[in-house]
């Protein structure tokens, strides 16, 4: 069942699945909506209320308010979606782009949040791209250009694989989120528009250790996406977590995360 959370000028879809008595947020990965979640609402209907989204500039849910979407707006977002759906605590789990999502869902509301499942999630580590990008204005200028005249773009990230700097799967990835205008112009927006949406580990880890959440993060041992090994700036710090490193990529791992909930 689709619903809408209207803020300003924007608007926030998400879908309800599931009878159960616990409740879960969930947040999904760039160039998705949803949907991708759906073996998830079949492993979860009887134990979970689910609440999938779509993030802005994904599926239905529009940004309308020219200028970056800060925490302060995503409080004021999710205490709207709590008081129509009379939800007090919830479970939250993000894939990849949906880890920024469920880490400042965590960071606001952790006196609400019983357990985090993270699979591949973005927001542990900064990408260094990410950064260039996104926040000197020169760079930015330069990516603005890039939506419109990927050539240079295309042709800098074979000279990196020709040097080895970036791998030939990587480099599929990136051509493929970059191939369209369409889909330049939904990477821009993205992350620009997500840019505050950052966070200090040792922080996150407090209100996990100091409010016993429960933590699961879930990985590919042949993503090169988002890396095993960069889980650590999180988990060092946290008492009690558990890891599991599928075997499979970044894009099967929605899908092999759900047979981990399954047999719990």
């Amino acid at each position: 069942m689709g619903n809408v959370i209207e803020y300003k000028e924007s608007k926030l879809f998400y879908y309800k699945s599931g009878t159960g008595q616990k409740c879960l947020l969930l947040f999904h990965g760039f160039g998705q909506d949803h949907t991708v979640f759906d073996s998830w609402f079949e492993v979860l209907k009887n134990d979970y209320t689910v609440y999938a989204f779509d993030h802005f500039f994904h599926g239905e849910s529009v940004w309308n308010e020219n200028r970056p979407l800060e925490k302060d707006d995503w409080k004021i977002i999710l205490l709207l979606f709590f008081e129509k759906e009379k939800i007090s605590e919830f479970e939250v789990a993000g894939f990849s782009l949906g880890g920024k999502f469920s880490l400042a869902t965590l960071e606001i509301f952790s006196n609400r949040v019983k357990r985090i499942i993270l699979v591949a999630p973005d927001g542990i580590k900064i990408n260094f791209w990410y950064r260039l990008a996104t926040y000197p204005l020169l760079m930015r200028g330069i990516f603005e250009t890039v939506v419109a005249k990927p050539r240079f773009f295309f042709s800098f990230a074979r000279f990196l694989q020709s040097m080895h700097i970036i791998d030939n799967y990587l480099l599929r990835f990136v051509m493929l989120q970059m191939d369209t205008e369409e889909k330049r112009k939904q990477v821009y927006a993205v992350w620009i528009s997500f840019r505050p949406l950052n966070f200090e580990m040792k922080a996150i880890a407090q209100l996990i250790n100091e409010g016993r959440i429960q933590l699961k993060i879930i990985t590919g041992k042949y993503d090169k996406v988002i890396r095993a090994s960069d889980m650590h700036r999180l988990l060092k710090f946290v008492a009690h977590g558990q890891f599991y490193e599928m075997e499979c990529g970044h894009n099967q791992l929605i899908d092999r995360a759900a047979l981990v909930l399954k047999d719990e």
